[in-house]
């Protein structure tokens, strides 16, 4: 050591690294592994941050019997300290508390260097979907020599996150004869309830800020205006996604800036919008419609034409191959993250001056809970009458395939339940056309809930049928009915609901519903729908919210939950609970990414769940009574429809108490020696 500067012994453990390859073939520093891979090395930021290209120590493969090879990527340094750096909860350190990335860490520590070329390799490449990523470390005290070795297995089946193989001295088990034997390892790990929970929060704010940083974008550089934002998301990303066999994705090399009619930039992703829609089976009047809503932006409009040869379409698209596409491909579709991308792309959206509240996506973790309080299983048929960007959709669809995977064990007739549930059993109506879009492209990446998004309004249009398939014509059996209406609407909303339910007691379908609407629609402002609705069907709960929509509507709402077709009575028992203390913990989230906006303070899972157990629960709830011990009440509700809210039904207690007693004794006897002081004070003045 010279000073306090320590001395590096790098070029000593690499070559130690190269040595337990014996014969086996590796690849060095400046070697090219694989064409694919040194791209996406080139593209992805490199360990520092900028735009220089990533050079992994040593790389390799390794690759099974079947043919399976995964690439392995090493990381090395030489200085005592220099092995890993972990935050306070154990994991890979690589991001800062805003969730960008933590450049500092990945060029310091070889753990994390490694697995910063590994999340490059999945986030830029389409052949590889798993990497394995090795950090070693060695260092010299008192003549010793010591080597740290960290093994860590990243895929997409595991959301990018990093999970340690085991604990290994040496790299032998790179070697052939033990590869099956560490393969077998990789595949036993599985992410954690939490850990998927935590990724998904981790990825939604990953996409809400690329989201961002495109807006301005294309606010700052590009000049596009607000209205045709949504539309050129939405258009790109079809033409980005492409259909494996049959319609290869966009390039961004296709777009070079030619200036005809037929082949500008434009008309070329008009085109690939248009193969990719039809090979998703589509209606011919549904493509049709999506096709004049997004000519708008690439064949009327002057987004085509190039300055200095290059189009905004061009930049545009370079920026969402690069930044969003990754999101939307591979595994990750299977996670709905892909609400977070609405939810920001909603912002965007132009909507009639007074009418911000009806254009409000419902968080997760809110249609989550709704469709489980509709107890949303396998054999469900479930439709949303303002369906939005399809959240309700979405959650009852995971909920619906989860029941399918659980209860089904042949391969052949769960994979066949599964294609049913997406292509038959969700239905949803929307009629703002930018809205309607993000809801066909989001249950499109949901793989594929698109076929029964209906472009109407529900109110007027819509009959209650199939609009396509084999069913085409046929009353749509629901048996689930999942909705957050627009306020502005009549009775707070509740036109739609009386709708919704009149088609399923007219089809004589039982099941339940689940709305959230404003609460005081529930106290008089939704008559004379909520009187109607009382007529065939039966209020089960009244369930106050938190400020769920926090910066976005300044609205106190409610979700109350019926059972479909059975007639309320007198007698019936209502649950109300007031679950305005929900866990969570809010900012407004236009000023915040949602690991801040949104965040577990108070057993908010647990809450929720005991939410769903009550008013799921048949009997008496003493026992299951947790969170919500004073926020619960039982009681009926006449047949006006105008006394449903908690707060109409809250129970307090009157009867004096002791303590009653000693309190109102102590503030007399204050007050009354506060008199006797005052009267003295009032009688010697003067003197």
């Amino acid at each position: 050591m010279t000073g306090n500067k320590k001395h590096s012994i790098e070029e000593r453990v690499e070559d130690w690294c190269k040595q337990q390859f014996k014969n086996q073939k590796y690849f060095t520093k400046t070697e090219s592994i694989n064409p694919e891979i040194e791209e996406a090395l080139r593209k992805a930021p490199s360990k520092k941050g900028g735009t220089g290209t990533n050079f992994p120590d040593i790389k390799c493969f390794i690759q099974t019997a079947t043919m399976r090879r995964i690439p392995v990527m090493i990381e090395v340094k030489g200085t005592k300290g220099d092995f890993i750096k972990l935050d306070a909860s154990g994991n890979i350190d690589n991001k800062k508390k805003d969730n960008e990335p933590n450049y500092t860490n990945i060029a310091k520590y070889a753990v994390n260097g490694a697995i910063h070329y590994a999340h490059a390799i999945l986030n830029y490449t389409e052949s590889y979907k798993e990497v394995v990523a090795i950090g070693v470390n060695g260092y010299e005290t008192t003549g010793e020599f010591t080597t740290e070795i960290g093994v860590y297995y990243v895929s997409k089946d595991n959301l990018f996150v990093p999970k340690l193989v085991g604990a290994y001295s040496d790299l032998s088990f790179l070697l052939p004869e033990n590869i099956e034997e560490f393969v077998r390892k990789l595949d036993e790990l599985e992410l954690t309830d939490e850990e998927i929970e935590n990724k998904k929060l981790e990825l939604e704010d990953d996409i809400e800020r690329k989201l961002k940083t495109l807006n301005q974008k294309m606010h700052d550089e590009l000049s596009i205006e607000v209205g045709s934002r949504v539309k050129l998301i939405a258009g790109l990303v079809m033409a980005g996604l492409g259909v494996p066999v049959k319609v290869a994705p966009l390039k961004v090399e296709d777009l070079n800036g030619e200036m005809s009619e037929e082949d500008n930039d434009g008309a070329k992703v008009m085109r690939k919008i248009s193969s990719y829609l039809k090979e998703k089976h589509l209606p011919k009047e549904k493509i049709e419609m999506i096709k004049s809503v997004l000519s708008v932006v690439f064949v009327h409009s002057k987004l085509a034409e190039p300055i200095y040869g290059e189009s905004k379409l061009h930049t545009l698209y370079k920026d969402i191959k690069q930044d969003i596409m990754p999101f939307l491909t591979g595994e990750l579709h299977n996670i709905d993250f892909t609400g977070r991308l609405f939810n920001v792309l909603n912002e965007w959206v132009d909507v009639p001056d007074g009418a911000e509240n009806d254009v409000v996506l419902t968080p997760r973790y809110v249609t989550q809970m709704m469709a489980r309080l509709c107890k949303v299983n396998k054999d469900s048929f479930v439709w949303d009458f303002a369906t939005g960007s399809a959240g309700f959709l979405i959650s009852a669809m995971n909920l619906m395939i989860a029941d399918a995977k659980a209860k089904i064990t042949s391969p052949k007739e769960r994979d066949n339940k599964i294609l049913k549930i997406k292509m038959e059993q969700l239905l949803g109506i929307e009629k703002l056309p930018d809205i309607y879009l993000l809801a066909v492209l989001n249950m499109i990446l949901m793989q594929d809930g698109s076929a029964n998004i209906i472009y109407a309004d529900s109110l007027t249009q819509f009959q209650g049928n199939y609009e396509q398939g084999e069913h085409k014509g046929e009353p749509f059996p629901a048996t689930v009915f999942l909705l957050n209406p627009p306020y502005s609407a009549e009775g707070k909303g509740f036109i739609f609901v009386r709708r919704a339910l009149q088609m399923m007691n007219e089809q004589n379908r039982h099941g339940r519903a689940a709305i959230l609407i404003q609460e005081n629609a529930g106290s008089g402002n939704g008559l004379p729908f909520t009187k109607e609705i009382l007529e065939q069907n039966t209020l089960l709960a009244s369930i106050k919210m938190s400020d769920i929509f926090c910066g976005k509507a300044s609205v106190q709402t409610a979700v109350y939950v019926f059972e479909v077709g059975t007639p309320h009575e007198t007698d019936s028992i209502v649950k109300f609970i007031d679950f305005s203390n929900d866990g969570y913990t809010r900012q407004n989230r236009k000023k915040s990414s949602q690991s801040v906006n949104l965040r577990d303070t108070d057993n908010a899972k647990e809450r929720y769940d005991e939410v769903v157990r009550i008013v799921n629960h048949r009997g008496s709830v003493d026992g299951i009574l947790n969170y919500l011990q004073g926020c619960y009440v039982e009681d009926t509700i006449t047949l006006d429809g105008n006394d449903w809210t908690y707060s109409q039904h809250r129970k307090i207690d009157t009867r004096p108490t002791e303590e009653d007693f000693r309190k109102v004794v102590k503030d007399y006897l204050a007050w009354k020696v506060s008199e006797i002081i005052k009267q003295d004070g009032e009688s010697g003045l003067g003197k």
